[in-house]
């Protein structure tokens, strides 16, 4: 038995029987009562869920959006006060592999596999070219601070990964990192998103709710699109920046927070503020330390390994082999690639889908990536960093390396990778390692890899 408890919501007295046997089948601690929040991972509705679920609100609250909410999709209808919650719909009848990939996001959502992780695994700020290292040499230069700062750049770039390497790096990583694109939001509904509501501010409003401010205290609030954000809402984000306090909309009572701001922005600030469009004294409080993410036209030395390292997700997500051949890569490096990494993201997805398992060619590239002509000399170490990230040919560094540490760091992570393909089962987990489970059992000893990574059974 793992120590995830999951919180069952259901007034039938079956329904809940059904639910506890499959929970106990997945090693999972069912419950039925809120209590405390302890090593609650997520929150399941059942088709008969209870309609007063007053202390449940107040309990997500708490956990300020990091909560999984699952509903079984079914004929039930979700309480009102908790529709606004749900993260993951579950087709009946319940099927174990879902269920399994429902449960890893919300181990994500909750903040584990990101603690611990190295920065490097962050997409889209792998690389090598010299604004790489230079932006990631000034994350870790402004992380340790509470400064401001405002992440600029295209659409696709990779500004909330800086935003997320930040938080990781900070003092504040312990606590929430809260994101919210502004551009995406009306305008009306904003204020009470940023500020949160007491119950019965306006219509609609059936319950009192926190806002992004109070969800991110102690934490990180990421303002993505802060160029969208109406000139009224600036004054109001403004005053909140110089005073470290607010009132949700409805109420009088100011409520004071602790909370560091990353903005990011599209969008000209510096041309706003002379149009009028954005106001001159938030420009100033939010662009304290500007960093600015290239467009991957302006880094496409970087091409390869973010190539590998989009086919390896593939690989561990599908199962599938993908590879390219130098051709199909020289053609990729001439692009221009208006999308950015989001493009090339999206073109590694769709090509894994056409060709799966197989080998891609510049005749096999969609139409529009097609448009280079001819191998310029420019991109010949392009074409060999990529053969030598397919075929994990590193070099070795000056400094040299300690091998047996190597070794050991790598079997480590395809023990726990067995593990997570294995949903924790060590026998099973053996199995694709290739040995007996008691050897796998000694193994998770020597390198101190906890039991709730794994069902040891």
């Amino acid at each position: 038995m793992s120590n995830d408890d999951i919180l069952v919501l259901s007034d039938d007295g079956q329904e809940r029987a059904r639910l506890t046997h499959i929970l106990d089948f997945l090693s999972l601690n069912p419950r039925f009562e809120s209590g405390e929040p302890g090593n609650l991972l997520a929150v399941l509705i059942g088709e008969h869920a209870p309609s007063d679920n007053g202390s449940l609100a107040h309990l997500l609250n708490s956990f300020g959006g990091r909560l999984a909410v699952i509903q079984l999709d079914g004929n039930g209808q979700v309480p009102p006060e908790l529709t606004e919650w749900v993260t993951d719909k579950l087709d009946l009848p319940l099927r174990q592999d879902k269920m399994n990939a429902v449960l890893r996001r919300a181990r994500v959502l909750r903040g584990e596999g990101v603690r611990g992780r190295s920065p490097e695994l962050f997409r889209s700020l792998l690389g090598t070219s010299p604004v790489m290292q230079k932006i990631r040499r000034m994350i870790e230069q402004v992380a340790d601070s509470d400064a401001n700062v405002l992440i600029l750049g295209e659409s696709g770039t990779g500004k909330e990964v800086v935003a997320r390497n930040v938080h990781y790096h900070s003092k504040r990583r312990e606590g929430p990192f809260v994101p919210i694109n502004c551009g995406a939001i009306p305008a009306d509904l904003l204020e009470s998103e940023l500020f949160g509501h007491e119950k019965g501010a306006f219509t609609g409003a059936i319950t009192a709710r926190q806002g992004r401010f109070e969800m991110a205290e102690g934490g990180t609030l990421f303002l993505d699109e802060i160029g969208d954000m109406s000139l009224p809402m600036q004054v109001k984000l403004l005053r909140v920046l110089q005073e470290r306090c607010f009132e949700r909309v409805g109420s009088n009572k100011t409520i004071h927070v602790d909370v560091r701001i990353l903005a990011a922005t599209h969008r000209d600030l510096e041309q706003a503020v002379d149009e009028g469009k954005f106001r001159e004294d938030l420009f100033y409080r939010l662009n304290v330390f500007p960093i600015e993410m290239p467009p991957l036209r302006d880094r496409i030395e970087d091409l390869p390994v973010l190539i590998n390292d989009l086919v390896l997700r593939v690989e561990h997500e599908r199962g599938e082999t993908l590879r390219m051949t130098r051709d199909a890569i020289n053609m990729l490096a001439h692009y221009q690639w208006p999308g950015n990494v989001r493009e090339l993201a999206n073109l590694i997805e769709r090509l894994s889908i056409l060709y799966p398992s197989g080998v891609v060619d510049a005749d096999d590239l969609p139409e529009k990536f097609r448009g280079g002509s001819g191998e310029m000399p420019a991109y010949d170490d392009i074409l060999e960093d990529y053969s030598a990230q397919m075929t994990h040919a590193e070099r070795l560094p000056a400094e040299g390396i300690d091998l047996k540490e190597q070794v050991a760091q790598y079997e480590v992570n395809l023990i726990r990778q067995a593990l997570e393909e294995a949903d924790g089962v060590v026998a099973h987990a053996a199995k694709r390692l290739g040995m007996r489970r008691t050897t796998l059992v000694e193994k998770l000893r020597k390198y101190g890899i906890q039991k709730d990574e794994a069902s040891i059974n």
